[in-house]
């Protein structure tokens, strides 16, 4: 007989709302404490037993964690990855991740896998894996390519089998599913192709497996509620060959088949499974334990608020997000019996809770690692990147790079990225840039732009593989390659981004004409400016807020005397179109944090700053035009990384800013603008105290028949 007894919510803060909702909750070295990575920017560490957090990371704005957190188990540091490529590394002392260790890989990871006792390992969306110090040791390796172009890796699982880890994960291609072992004692990967039964195709939703000492057990939830098993043998009778292996009913329609999202499994032990899922078709979703061995439902309880249709399991406890909230469900199984099974099992009969092994969906899955390695490795990290051996063409274009002249150079390289690109490509580049740059150091004539340009051009570069790129455009006020510099590198200090920002704000107009600068979706708005638009505008900075109200009167003489002059020069743009695309398209989306950046900010010029803090105050107010609050374009700053760079100006050169007359009127429009927020605020908030009376008095009133007419009275 199985349990679900009462949740708690873990966390107090709304999680799950960056673009990948909620990628993970991992164990930490310490057996109640759990790190919670949200699909955004953010690692927590939670204790569960205080139901507090106890740490909390966040990389910087602009860069996103593509990869749950885990421990390493050897160290007690934590590692997180982001932008798919970059690996960071800490520990609890450390506060700020842009400070601590980082690799940038030269593959995307799909995840990393840590259990205690072994090296983490490292999976790669193209199916490699690699032990992560042996990684650190040479971030820029080769990568190799196990899986199709098309194929994509769905779910993964480590286990340890005879101590010997052994990797399972599973993979999609036009709607066939595949599995491929990987075997480490004997270094063999094998494939199989998971055949569908009697049973119609359908679309698999979730994975779990377990494991003994012939069989991996893999159990998948399909869109038609059904859960399936398949059986994969450990050691295949032909490793080289595609073999063919066919999943059988298991349990049959456990979750409503018009399901689409919120649907998950996991194996707690040998015979009970875990499942997220709406029962009925018109039912809210529901967690339940099965029995598979007597196929019986054990216990369900209902959620509400709904899933995300994502679950974790360690130990005798079940983690989900419940709503936006992080809630933690405890459970208990016992000992497997007819009697059990069907509810009967006497209460003096209890064995106690039984010991499970982990295995979680495939959302996020918890691996094992490899054998210890040598406490030495450790410091392989801090150890410089060698150059790898580049292959023949590389070398034969290097060779050209250093005798050839501009033009002939540009050809050579033009051939040579017509070639099929091959998975040390990044590293290639990286080199090429070097060779480029070298010579142009011992040549300063020689600034060979566009072939830099096609280089960039690659997305396979980054700030840290070559920062003297960006120094030297700096040097030559090159807008252009800055711009692409910008846009393109994920990585860049925050000094450099600074340094850009000062060219961009100081260089005149008639450099920039010359400039050949990407005008996406920046236009010139001077000229498309009407009289209504600026009363619109005004309308707009009130927010639905009436100045004539008797409880602001204060914000009314703000607003009422707001100067025609003011309100005619915020509706024109006060930068040339080309300049506003650098600020608007290269600017605006750098990734940045604030403590390092604020520092280089107090540098720039005031007159610079005023420019810009107007030039973003136009950018809020053309936000302010349309009811989403967004700027027209493919990919344009949002509302609130505008605010967030006026109140970094702000901070950082306030005291010099009041001083200039230039900057009266424009302080003096973000000050009214504050003013009125803040009545606005105040009206909200009365307003809210009535809507929960009312919902209290609706609540009250439960004895209703299908058609009645209330009347709810505000005083």
């Amino acid at each position: 007989m199985a349990a679900l007894e009462e949740g708690f919510t873990l966390s107090a803060v709304p999680l799950g709302a960056g673009p990948h909702g909620l990628l993970g909750v991992e164990q930490s070295d310490k057996i109640d404490q759990f790190l919670v990575t949200d699909g955004g920017r953010t690692v927590i560490l939670y204790k569960v037993s205080d139901q507090k957090p106890l740490g909390s990371w966040s990389v910087k704005q602009g860069q996103i964690i593509t990869c749950p957190a885990v421990c390493n188990f050897q160290t007690g540091e934590y590692i997180v990855v982001h932008d798919n490529k970059v690996l960071r590394i800490w520990s609890n002392e450390d506060v700020n991740l842009d400070k601590v260790f980082k690799a940038t890989l030269s593959a995307e990871i799909n995840r990393i896998h840590s259990i205690q006792g072994t090296e983490p390992l490292v999976l790669f969306k193209k199916g490699a894996v690699r032990r992560l110090e042996a990684l650190l040791a040479e971030p820029q390796q080769k990568i190799e390519t196990v899986i199709s172009d098309e194929e994509v890796i769905k779910w993964t699982k480590i286990f340890m089998v005879f101590r010997h880890p052994v990797l399972i994960f599973i993979t999609e291609k036009h709607g066939n599913y595949f599995a491929y072992i990987q075997m480490f004692n004997s270094r063999t990967l094998s494939k199989y192709t998971l055949l569908f039964g009697q049973e119609e195709k359908s679309v698999i939703q979730s994975f779990s497996a377990s494991v003994d000492r012939k069989f991996i057990s893999l159990m998948s939830l399909s869109s038609d509620g059904c859960i399936y098993e398949t059986l994969i043998p450990i050691h295949p009778s032909d490793p080289e060959k595609n073999q063919r292996v066919v999943r059988s009913l298991l349990l049959k329609t456990v979750v409503s088949g018009n399901a689409r999202n919120g649907v998950a499994l996991t194996v707690l032990d040998q015979d009970h499974l875990a499942v997220l899922g709406p029962p009925l078709p018109d039912s809210k979703e529901c967690l339940s334990i099965w029995n598979t061995k007597f196929q019986t439902l054990q216990t369900s309880k209902e959620l509400p608020q709904g899933t995300s249709g994502q679950l974790w399991y360690y130990g005798e406890n079940l983690f989900m997000l419940h709503g936006k909230f992080l809630t933690v469900v405890p459970y208990k199984c016992e000992v497997s019996s007819l009697a059990g099974a069907l509810g009967k099992l006497k209460h003096s009969q209890d064995p106690g809770p039984q010991t499970v092994p982990h295995f979680v969906n495939w959302e996020t899955s918890q691996g094992y690692g490899l054998q210890n390695s040598e406490q030495s490795k450790r410091i392989l990290r801090r150890r410089k990147i060698e150059v790898s051996v580049q292959p023949p063409a590389s070398k034969q274009l290097l060779s050209t790079i250093k005798k050839d002249s501009e033009k002939h150079i540009e050809v050579e390289l033009c051939k040579f990225l017509a070639i099929k690109q091959t998975p040390d490509f990044h590293t290639v580049i990286g080199d090429i840039v070097l060779e480029l740059l070298g010579r142009h150091k011992a040549e300063p004539s020689f600034y060979p732009r566009n072939s830099l340009m096609q280089l960039v051009q690659t997305h396979v570069l980054s700030y840290s593989l070559c920062p003297g790129l960006m120094e030297v455009a700096l040097e030559k006020a090159d807008v252009q390659m800055l711009q692409l510099c910008l846009q393109q590198f994920p990585d860049i200090p925050e000094s450099v981004t600074c340094a850009c920002l000062k060219i961009f704000l100081s260089i005149n107009d008639d450099s920039l004409q010359e400039a050949e600068i990407s005008m996406e979706s920046v236009s010139d708005y001077s000229d498309s400016v009407q009289e209504e638009k600026m009363e619109e505008q005004t309308e707009i900075l009130h927010n639905g807020f009436s100045p004539e109200e008797e409880n602001c009167d204060n914000c009314d003489r703000g607003l009422n005397e707001k100067p025609r002059a003011a309100a005619e020069e915020t509706t024109s743009c006060p930068v040339i179109p080309k300049r506003a695309a650098l600020l608007r398209n290269a600017i605006l989306h750098s990734a940045y944090s604030e403590m390092f950046l604020l520092p280089h900010l107090k540098d720039i010029p005031a007159q610079h700053v005023t420019l810009f803090l107007q030039y973003l105050y136009f950018l809020y107010l053309k936000c302010s035009e349309n009811a989403t609050m967004t700027l027209p374009g493919l990919h344009p700053p949002t509302l609130n990384q505008i605010m967030d760079w006026i109140c970094l100006l702000l901070d950082a050169n306030f005291t010099v800013v009041v001083m200039i007359p230039e900057a009266k009127r424009l302080l003096l429009s973000l000050y009214k603008f504050v003013k009125s927020q803040i009545c606005i605020c105040s009206e909200l908030n009365k307003i809210e105290v009535s809507f929960r009376e009312l919902q209290k008095l609706s609540q009250e009133k439960n004895n209703r028949e299908l058609y009645s007419i209330e009347v709810l009275e505000l005083f």
